[in-house]
């Protein structure tokens, strides 16, 4: 195994020259096992409990529980890596259609101009056969040489996030009849040249491998395949990034050829549209015809994301509040790039499959959707009868622990997030104005202390007005509490719309509020008064108002106007008093949302010297040989050399020295031996019996250079500092404690 023991059917153990070399560095580094491996490994029992996630009092009597096998453990696994795998393709499928839904309005203006320019190009005139077949660039007018180039500002940080974008566009625009090639920053290299760039045109276009980088092979196809009558388009995703000098003559070239090959450009800019200024000579720029697009930017793609995967909650899988504000601060500290919270979302959903038993009943909720339904054979009875025992099933107190009711409380779960993501939805639209981003909103949402703050506050104020008269203002019995502060400055900002924009808005909560009856008649009584109101402050009437009424029914109208902002307003917070109910304060919320915080920052950030000092401490549970798995935390000459070197390091304190150290190391080696011989003087076997093959006694300098190595690996990875000239005869110890 280790490099410490002689293993003879080992195919390494060949020479002694190949078990000397033979460094295994990955054994320090290699993950660990998991808690349920650990289990497996340890517990010789093929039976046992399965799941207690709330343990009875010791005075309770136990309930028989059923066995579970290993075989039906292996089965809720599947289960869950089922349940895991179709929930994800649910999330990925929606972010991508919201992506492509975003930019598909840049992606037709995009199209309309290749199709403008190309017609542009043809207007210059069509060649003879001779001319096209001819192996160099037609001499025509200077207009003609000019490359039409459009120049997509996509004010991104990061071009992983723009990878997809490009991608997209090359397909619809392959869609739509148009020679697509889309060439990365990676073609444009210097140590490859224009001929790296060239290959790569003709391996898409030809879809075939070319050695000879030529241009007039790009000719040929384009007039003789028949392939003239659509554009040819080149996409290059972050022109930043190129080699300005092949840039440079990549554009000079197909300069010289637009005739032949009509190439429009297509390239993405990250940070101005002044950027290729900076990159090109004015000789190149003169070639260029420029055109500008704009995609969205990176908050309104993350908005889009966050309202169709977290807000509609478009697979059921929902986050609580403290992963949302670790989600978000991890999205700014990574320059608001989309794909490291499309990174984070993914692990966060991993954990939550791998963490929570009954999480595999996402997938029920999923079918259900389908109009298939949560069947009780998707939830196996031993799991089943764990359900019941969850922290927020108690709110219900239900005392009948059957199918039906557990489905019902998770029915009322999903009716329950949808009144929330209404209500969510509704302060978005309110703030739009005021430039509220949807994940601080969402953040603030999901906030359960909040949230009973105000359920806290309301009761106060109903203990001290029983009555509650009818005229009180709702915001009255609905408080919003201090920590409130985008909820508030979405409500703030109905109050100070104009009739107008407030229609609208009226308009659309309508529409988002089909779901809730109350509020959805409430909308429409109050949307009819906002509509007579608009149509009696017209421009025409306000003017005939002035001739006809004196200033004080002028004022009358404001006050009236101003009324209606008031109402709307209280309509929205009685519907954040009533219906925005965060998932954390709902019953069997754990079934669906991720709340081990830890977890998913250790997943991302991660923390390596921490992980190595458990790797090397608790080796056995890596390696899993027979001799340290019944030795637990002993130590054993078997063991690697690194683990012995570092678990001996942990009796000494910031420094240690090095020849008591080396001391300690060569008795751990050297013990297997001499307990053998002790063994050998008590044994009452006759002496004629001949003694077994065992392995040569290491020599001192086969231990000198074993303890040098071990020494310096636990240096490589940061646990030790090597001696200084100060004191040449003490290493110090780097990390302490777990």
């Amino acid at each position: 195994m280790a490099p410490s023991a002689a293993v003879d059917d080992s195919p390494f153990a060949s020479s002694p020259e190949t078990t000397e070399n033979h460094l295994q560095p990955f054994f320090v580094l290699h993950k660990a096992c998991s808690r349920k491996a650990e289990r497996v490994s340890t517990v010789p029992v093929k039976t046992r409990r399965r799941i207690d996630l709330c343990p009875s009092p010791p005075s309770a009597e136990k309930p028989e529980v059923e066995s579970v096998t290993e075989d039906d453990e292996i089965g809720y696994m599947n289960l869950r890596t089922e349940s895991f795998e179709i929930v994800w393709t649910k999330i990925e499928s929606t972010i991508k259609d919201v992506l492509r839904n975003i930019n598909a309005n840049v992606f037709n203006e995009i199209h309309q101009w290749v199709c403008e320019s190309f017609s542009t190009i043809r207007s210059f005139g069509e060649l003879t056969f001779r001319e096209a077949t001819q192996a160099f660039p037609i001499v025509s007018h200077a207009s003609s040489k000019q490359l039409f180039t459009g120049l997509v500002l996509t004010k991104n940080m990061e071009f992983v996030d723009d990878l997809l974008t490009f991608k997209e566009l090359g397909r619809h625009l392959k869609s739509q009849g148009c020679h697509v090639a889309n060439l990365s920053s990676l073609d444009f290299m210097a140590k490859s040249g224009i001929g790296g760039c060239l290959r790569s045109l003709l391996r898409q276009f030809l879809a075939a491998p070319l050695d000879a980088a030529d241009i007039s092979i790009l000719a040929s196809w384009y007039r003789e395949q028949g392939n003239c009558d659509n554009p040819v388009v080149v996409i290059v995703d972050d022109i930043e990034r190129c080699c300005g000098s092949v840039l440079s003559d990549f554009i000079l070239m197909f300069s010289e050829w637009s005739l032949k090959v009509p190439v429009i450009l297509i390239m993405g800019v990250t940070t101005t549209l002044d950027a290729p200024r900076n990159i090109l000579p004015s000789n190149v720029l003169q070639c260029l015809c420029p055109y500008k697009f704009t995609l969205g930017t990176p908050t309104e793609r993350m908005d889009a994301v966050i309202e169709a995967v977290l807000v509609k909650q478009c697979s059921g899988f929902s986050v609580s509040h403290k992963v949302a504000l670790f989600m978000r601060n991890y999205f700014v500290r990574q320059d608001g790039t989309l794909t490291s919270f499309i990174r984070a979302l993914k692990i966060a959903c991993v954990q939550h499959f791998s963490m929570e038993p009954l999480s595999f009943i996402l997938k029920g909720l999923f079918l259900e959707e389908d109009g298939q339904g949560l069947q009780e054979e998707l939830l196996p009875q031993a799991i089943f009868k764990h359900a019941f025992d969850l922290p927020s099933y108690g709110r219900y107190k239900i005392e009948e622990q059957k199918f039906e009711s557990f489905g019902h409380c998770l029915s009322e779960l999903k009716r329950l997030q949808s009144q929330w993501s209404t209500v969510v939805l509704c302060l978005y639209e309110a703030g739009k104005g005021d430039q509220i981003r949807l994940l601080d909103l969402l953040c603030e949402a999901l906030d359960p202390a909040t949230y009973n703050c105000r359920i806290s506050d309301r009761r106060t104020k109903v203990e001290k007005d029983p009555t509650g008269s009818s005229n009180d203002s709702w915001h009255q019995q609905y408080p919003l509490s201090r920590r409130d502060h985008f909820i508030c400055q979405a409500i703030r900002k109905v109050r100070d719309l104009p009739g107008a924009q407030l229609y609208k808005l009226l308009k659309r909560w309508e529409e988002l509020t089909v779901d809730i009856i109350e509020i959805h008649e409430k909308l429409k009584e109050l949307k009819s008064l906002v509509k007579v109101e608009n149509g009696r402050s017209s421009k025409q009437d306000m003017a005939n108002s002035f001739k006809r009424h004196s200033s004080r029914s002028q004022l009358n109208i404001v006050k009236e106007s101003k009324a209606l902002n008031e109402k709307a307003a209280t309509l929205i917070e009685c519907m954040v008093g009533d219906y925005m109910q965060p998932v954390e304060c709902l019953p069997l919320h754990e079934i669906v949302c991720f709340q081990n915080v830890e977890k998913l920052q250790l997943a991302l950030i991660g923390d390596p010297r921490r992980r190595i000092q458990v790797d090397l401490l608790e080796s056995y549970k890596i390696l899993r040989c027979s001799c340290c798995s019944r030795s637990g935390h002993s130590l054993l000459p078997s063991m690697h050399d690194t683990s012995i070197l570092y678990n001996l390091a942990q009796e000494h304190g910031d420094h240690i020295n090095l020849h008591d150290w080396y001391q300690s190391f060569k008795s751990k080696v050297l013990s297997s031996r001499s307990k053998g011989k002790h063994k050998s003087k008590q044994s009452p076997l006759p002496k004629k019996r001949k003694d077994t093959n065992e392995p040569d006694k290491p020599c001192e300098a086969s231990i000198q250079a074993r303890f040098c190595r071990a020494a310096t690996e636990l240096q490589i990875t940061g646990l030790i500092r090597m001696p200084t000239k100060r004191r040449p005869d003490y290493v110090q110890r780097v990390a302490f404690g777990l």
